[in-house]
């Protein structure tokens, strides 16, 4: 009956997080388009603004984050993940009537404040299951990333032909469907008896991360993962203006590159790493998802034509494994009334690491696009992600090696 109970759980967590990434999934296309417009620009120039744009919510989401996970460590899980959903809703209404460029930045600072549904997710995810579980089930974020960039991307393509502000009214809406099925049906997964007290020192972005203090066994994963977050940036933040520079790609065609992404990310992480992570073990899984980023990243930058970018994805796609083996490794070896403040401190290193990326990649995209550049290079922001992942995997094996005793928590 209680294993029924989990798995229950997890359908609900799992669907509030698939409506979630549909509705982010939904304006990406158009956002490229909407700042060329406002800002009456070219392709470089608007990479640079859609850098500073998601700087912008990481500087909020850093402050936030680990309030927002040490608020669901004493008042639960569920109310806390309604009231990121709610200010989803508002974010994407403001950008939807958005007369400047403005306007975009104040609803994504309003989206870094209430930005931590992946957080609280994260930590649901951790309450409800066994240790040996944890990193399948940490796959199923990966896999409403997936599914969500399947639906929302080729949605928002589809919507951006009639209008590149209808995408955001559309996000602005399921944004609040997902409130209220929250609202309806998703159940608390934090016992009373599991809550501690709220501590400031531990609620702060420099206290968030200090948590990893307690823990120096996992110091390396944690750098490994660092650097993976700032690598991803390079297909986060780039892509779309990479697809229009090189491709001369549309909202429509945006859209279905993000959706192929997204079929390639579900299929591995929805399957392939419940066959491969008990196979490989967490271990061996992380080098060799590692190996099939850095490959994805080198091969997207010397792509020519269009269809190269399609083939490339599936390879790429292939490092889903990596990080829920890095995120099962960390957890179990963190008690189980610390799985919220490790979340938001995990939250937190990626929001930090959001102050770094979509600014690293998307300057280096501008540097080698401009008209002015001494070297046209496009496929720039891709080599760097690249060389970051070798980096990644060297402080991984470090850190796996030296501590052998990490694996068996």
């Amino acid at each position: 009956m209680i294993q029924n109970k989990k798995q229950a759980a997890l359908g609900f967590i799992f669907i509030t997080l698939l409506i979630d990434i549909t509705g982010f999934g939904i304006i990406i296309p158009v956002i490229p388009k909407l700042i060329m417009k406002l800002e009456n620009c070219d392709t470089s120039t608007a990479s640079q603004y859609g850098g500073w744009l998601l700087t912008a919510y990481a500087i909020m989401q850093f402050i936030c984050a680990p309030i927002i996970g040490n608020l669901s460590d004493r008042y639960g899980r569920r109310p806390i993940l309604l009231f990121a959903l709610a200010g989803f809703a508002i974010d994407y209404t403001l950008t939807g009537f958005a007369p400047n460029i403005m306007w975009l930045f104040a609803g994504r600072l309003i989206a870094g404040i209430t930005g931590a549904s992946i957080t609280t997710a994260a930590a649901y995810i951790a309450d409800v299951s066994t240790p040996e579980k944890k990193a399948q089930n940490f796959g199923m974020i990966g896999v409403a990333f997936g599914v969500g960039f399947i639906i929302g991307p080729a949605l928002g393509g589809f919507l951006g032909k009639w209008g590149i502000r209808i995408p955001f009214f559309a996000a602005a809406g399921l944004a609040a469907l997902n409130c209220l099925y929250g609202l309806l049906v998703l159940p608390e997964s934090l016992p009373k008896e599991h809550r501690r007290k709220f501590e400031w020192k531990k609620a702060n972005p420099v206290g968030s991360l200090l948590m990893f203090k307690k823990h120096p066994i996992i110091y390396g994963l944690v750098a490994s993962i660092a650097l993976l977050y700032v690598a991803s940036h390079a297909v986060q933040s780039a892509w779309s203006y990479y697809g229009i520079e090189k491709f001369h790609w549309d909202e429509r065609m945006i859209g279905i590159s993000l959706a192929v992404v997204g079929v390639c990310v579900a299929a591995i992480q929805g399957g392939l790493i419940r066959i491969v992570i008990p196979k490989l073990g967490q271990e061996k899984s992380i080098y060799v998802g590692l190996a099939f980023y850095a490959t994805g990243f080198i091969l997207f930058g010397i792509a020519t034509q269009t269809w190269m970018m399609f083939v490339f994805t599936l390879i790429y796609s292939f490092g889903g494994i990596t990080m829920p083996a890095l995120q099962g490794i960390i957890s179990n070896n963190v008690p189980k009334n610390e799985q919220g403040e490790l979340q938001g401190a995990l939250t937190g290193l990626m929001s930090a690491s959001t102050l770094i990326g979509p600014l690293l990649m998307t300057n280096v995209f501008a540097y080698f696009t401009a008209k002015n550049t001494p070297f046209y290079l496009p496929g720039s922001a891709m080599f760097l992600a690249a060389i970051l992942t070798i980096v990644s995997t060297i402080l991984a094996y470090k850190s796996l090696h030296n501590h052998k005793e990490i694996t068996k928590a």
